[in-house]
């Protein structure tokens, strides 16, 4: 629970920052890959083409969440990314041979509908969203590559055990040097303290310790109770955006999150009730 607390301030802080996506993006991922590099010597370790490969999805997903937020309030952002299980839904037979029975289609039209509110219920531009649609975009595109990191993650651990801590510093590595591109070509014309401690928190603390919190909390409670858990981050992340900026998502968007959220606590409880179907 602290973890998914720590992971739901992402959003505000991104906001709180004068700085753009990509400048946010890179230094918060490369602090993240510097930290847990340090924490976990394991995980600088063993990289191969299998985990460089999950880490490239994992990557897109850090960027594309900072650039959703800059675009976007941050209760679509996190709403559209934890759409993910509809993705899994579709990827998860192709890639890892994991059947879809008629219950599972059930969730995916309940989360296809969530996702369509929000496309419906954009909202105006404000100072903090100043471009909805593109960030809404943004947001369901890291929704995609969210589970895509996911299904690799399972993929990877049926050849490399304990590959988890590995794919995360390497995607933040990833992510950092991908930034540098933009970064350089459009570096900010001013950095101030103010800046510089927003992004050390996002990478220290709301990567960094939050992923170290998740690790440890993981080894203790079985993987369906963590992903409830889990769900304290979309319900809070829309809190902090309110408290800090004044976010106020439309009614449309709020019905589509809920939906988004009930169906994904449902696939949960039928991921876990399979082995015992199976």
């Amino acid at each position: 629970m602290a973890a998914a607390a720590i992971f739901s301030t992402g959003g505000a802080g991104i906001k709180a920052t004068s700085l753009g996506g990509w400048e946010v993006a890179g230094g918060r991922s490369a602090i993240a890959a510097a930290l847990l590099a340090l924490a976990y010597p394991e995980a600088r370790r063993g990289w191969t083409l299998r985990t460089l490969a999950v880490s490239a999805a994992f990557a897109s997903t850090l960027v594309l969440f900072v650039l959703g937020n800059k675009h976007t309030t941050g209760a679509s952002t996190i709403f559209l990314q934890s759409a993910a299980p509809l993705y899994l839904l579709v990827v998860a037979p192709r890639l890892l041979g994991e059947r879809v029975g008629a219950r599972e289609l059930g969730v995916m039209l309940v989360l296809a509908a969530g996702l369509a509110l929000f496309h419906f219920d954009a909202g105006a531009p404000s100072a903090s969203a100043p471009r909805p649609v593109l960030g809404n975009l943004l947001a369901t595109a890291s929704g995609v590559t969210w589970a895509l990191t996911l299904a690799g993650l399972r993929w990877l651990e049926r050849y490399e055990g304990g590959a988890g801590m590995r794919s995360v510093v390497a995607g933040n590595a990833l992510a950092a040097v991908v930034a540098l591109v933009p970064v350089g070509l459009a570096p900010p014309a001013s950095l101030s303290a103010f800046d510089l401690a927003v992004v050390a928190y996002l990478g220290a603390v709301q990567i960094g310790l939050a992923y170290v919190l998740l690790t440890h909390g993981l080894r203790r409670v079985g993987a369906f109770e963590g992903s409830l858990l889990l769900l304290v981050e979309p319900a809070l992340s829309p809190v902090f955006s309110l408290w800090l900026h004044g976010e106020r998502p439309g009614p449309l968007a709020l019905l589509g999150g809920g939906l988004i959220l009930g169906a994904s606590t449902v696939k949960g409880w039928l991921e876990r009730q399979r082995p015992r179907d199976g």
